[in-house]
This record gives structure tokens, C-alpha cells and sequence, in this order.
């Protein structure tokens, strides 16, 4: 099959997307090109995958990557066997396009992979005036139901299916668990990998570290939203914690192994009530033994696999406290981190979830454009790609634009 994946809103490195989805889909031998914003996140596609450059929707300004992305759809979609979105507002992008693809009888496949409750998330943008959040989180849910309609959709958690009428697959953020067996976890480091921001605990992170005193140290790896980013720089400069700052996937996990903890201190957000942390999942998968608030999908991990601890919410003091007695108790530390381990292995690994991911996109090509047609392209050899500059295609163009 040919696939466009395409996402403004993401990091071109996500780990959803790059590190599991686009490396699954091109292990069956799917040919992948890759739409995503690299100039404005400071980095190129990798080497042997085709990239085709967006403008970023961040913020308040979107207008002019939906735009770029309705572009890109209408001169270029028409080449691909599936499309697969991974934003809620590339939804705005598609409909004159889809009602052309209709008319043909030529359209792709169109696949929307639900990230998060994206009605919750809004409550927490900063950006959204609060008058604005109840009508947009109507307006939000009113797109999903159209978009159940007229697109295939892909589910991070089994918990979305309460805001759809028919049953989705779903596409867990698991992790690939090492195949050797990890360090055991007798550093003095404590890890936190992720995004940053006020809700996922960025500021009790930082007077955790200030809690811990000599002998142990945070290091953190992540992006930064903007009000949380000189409150981390600060306390890296101050060297209360180790901030690195943006770092792929790949990267980002080899600072786990060994680790005497892993944290996850998100807040109490209804966006979060529903959702299993990924970072919690690469924690275990790992042999590192967490730390995390009682969200319920991590704290029922915890407790059910015995691979951590759990502290409340929003308590830089407990967290320090909890990071202590696994500094010196060896036997809890070694035993969370061995039952995290197992438990990722049998319960929370991307393997063996990737190939029924690949199987759902190429089924959905067979229903739509006959039987065989995604076996056969599954089973050819990659096609040849264009010779690799480490630069993306440029994308479309258009004008500059804001969204009030």
C-alpha cells in the first residue's frame, strides 16, 4: 500500500507515529511518505523515509497549517492507498477534498487516529478563552460524530469508545520492550520522559528535585510548553535537575536503563482520567520502577502489577519521599522493577499489537478498492524511495493566516 501520514500538531519524531505506526507499517513493506512540520520543529525526516514539509498549528495559529494541509490532501492524496491523520484539525481539511475523492470513486482510504479526548483537552489549553470552551467542546464533539461517519477511525484507548455510536479498533500506546534483559535499576538517577507542562506536573518535578538533597538527580527529556519553560531552564542552570531539553524517542529512552525511578506526575484532568501515560508503560518496560500520581489507568497499573508507588496529586513532597525509600530499600526496587518488566512483556508490548494495526489499514483498502490488493502490496518489496537528502519536500505554501 501507499500511505501519507500526516500530522501539524505533532512532533515529526512522535513516538505514536514515527517510532511504532510508520516503522510497523514499512516492516510489512508499505511505502510511507511522511507530512509533518520538520522546519519549524528544527528537524529533517529520517534518512531513507520521504518527507513533505507542513507549517506547524500551534497556539492559536492554525489557520495557516490546515490550510497547507488541505493542499497537500488535494494535489496529493489522490496517490495514496490510505491517508492517515493523526490531528483532530486536519478534520477541517478534508471536506471539499473527500466530496471530490466520493464523486470519482478514486478517493483513499481516510483514517483518523484519535489521539486523546480532544473536547477534555481544550479545558486545559491556556490559549482557549473560557468563553470559547464549552461552545468548542460542542463544536469538537459535533466533528466526531460527522467524522464517524465519513472516515475509518484508530483508538488510543479503549475509554473513547463512550464517544462514538459503533466500535473502533483500538491502537494502544504501548512501547517495544528490550529484547536483552535491562540494568537493574541502582543509580542514583530519577528519569522523567515526556512532554512538559503545568498539568503533567513540570513545576512539581522541579520542587521535587529540590526536596531530594545530595546523592540523587532528575533528569528530565521533553519539550516544554511555553509558561514551564524558564521555571526548567532555571532550575537546569541552578542544577536542582538535568533538563535535556527535546530528545527523539530512541534517544529519550536510553537514559532509562538503570534508573532508580521513572515519574509520571500528572494532575487530577479529565483528559488524563481516561488515558494510560505512555511514559509509564516505557518505565516498565524497562525495569524501572515508578512513581506516578493516582491517575486511574496508571495508579490500576501499579497496583495491579506491583511495579511502583503512587503519591497524590500535585505533592512534591510525597514524590521525594517516595523516591527515597526506593533509594533504600533494594528489595522493593529490585522486585517492582522485575514485575514491571514481566508485565510489560505480556500485557503492554507495541510487537504484538503491531501487525493487527498494519491488518486494519489493509483490510479497510481491500473493503474499499478490492479483495487482495493490500495483501499483494503487503507482500512486494518497498518500493524505491526518491534518493534521500536529509531534507523534507517542501509543502504547500499558502497564505498566512490566524485563527481568533
Amino acid at each position: 500500500m501507499r500511505i501519507l501520514v500526516v500530522t501539524v500538531v505533532h512532533h515529526p519524531e512522535d513516538a505514536r507515529i514515527l517510532h511504532r505506526q510508520i516503522t510497523a507499517l514499512r516492516d510489512r513493506g508499505h511505502h510511507v511518505v511522511y507530512a509533518a512540520p520538520f522546519s519549524a520543529r528544527e528537524v529533517r525526516p529520517r534518512p531513507d523515509l520521504e518527507g513533505i514539509d507542513l507549517p506547524r498549528a500551534a497556539g492559536r495559529s492554525r489557520r495557516t497549517a490546515v490550510r497547507a494541509a488541505r493542499t497537500l490532501l488535494a494535489e496529493r492524496g489522490h496517490e495514496a492507498d490510505v491517508i492517515l491523520l493523526h490531528d483532530p484539525e486536519l478534520l477541517l481539511a478534508l471536506p471539499g477534498t473527500l466530496r471530490r475523492w466520493r464523486r470519482s470513486g478514486t478517493g483513499p482510504v481516510v483514517v483518523w487516529d484519535v489521539h486523546e479526548d480532544t473536547a477534555a483537552a481544550l479545558a486545559m489549553k491556556r490559549w482557549v478563552p473560557w468563553p470559547l470552551r464549552s461552545p468548542l467542546r460542542l463544536g469538537v464533539r459535533a466533528a466526531e460524530r460527522l467524522a464517524e461517519r465519513h472516515l475509518r477511525l484508530l483508538l488510543a484507548e479503549d475509554a473513547y469508545q463512550e464517544r462514538f455510536s459503533r466500535t473502533h479498533p483500538v491502537v494502544p500506546n504501548f512501547t517495544t520492550a528490550p529484547t536483552l534483559a535491562p540494568e537493574p535499576p541502582d543509580s542514583e538517577r530519577v528519569v522523567y520522559v515526556g512532554h512538559l507542562s503545568r498539568a503533567r506536573g513540570a513545576l512539581d518535578l522541579i520542587e521535587t528535585a529540590r526536596h531530594l538533597g545530595p546523592g540523587l538527580r532528575v533528569e528530565v527529556a521533553g519539550a516544554a510548553d511555553p509558561d514551564v519553560r524558564d521555571a526548567l531552564t532555571a532550575a537546569d542552570r541552578d542544577g536542582v535537575l538535568r533538563w535535556h531539553g527535546f530528545l527523539p524517542n530512541d534517544r529519550a529512552l536510553a537514559l532509562l536503563p538503570g534508573a532508580l525511578a521513572g515519574l509520571s506526575l500528572l494532575h487530577d484532568q479529565p483528559n488524563y482520567r481516561r488515558s494510560r501515560p505512555t511514559k509509564v508503560v516505557e518505565y516498565m518496560a524497562h525495569g524501572v520502577p515508578v512513581i506516578t500520581t493516582p491517575t486511574p489507568l496508571a495508579a490500576d497499573m501499579v497496583e495491579q502489577h506491583g511495579c511502583g508507588l503512587v503519591v497524590p496529586y500535585e505533592d512534591p513532597y510525597a514524590a521525594a519521599a517516595a523516591i527515597r525509600r526506593l533509594s533504600t530499600d533494594a528489595i522493593l526496587r529490585h522486585t517492582a522493577a522485575q514485575h514491571g518488566r514481566e508485565a510489560a512483556l505480556t500485557h503492554f508490548n507495541w510487537p504484538d499489537r503491531a501487525t493487527e494495526f498494519t491488518r486494519w489499514l489493509e483490510a479497510w483498502v481491500r473493503e474499499e478498492s478490492g479483495a487482495g490488493r493490500a495483501d499483494d502490496a503487503a507482500r512486494t518489496r518497498r518500493p524505491r524511495l526518491r534518493p534521500a537528502t536529509g531534507r523534507p519536500s517542501p509543502g504547500p505554501r499558502p497564505r498566512p493566516g490566524r485563527v481568533g
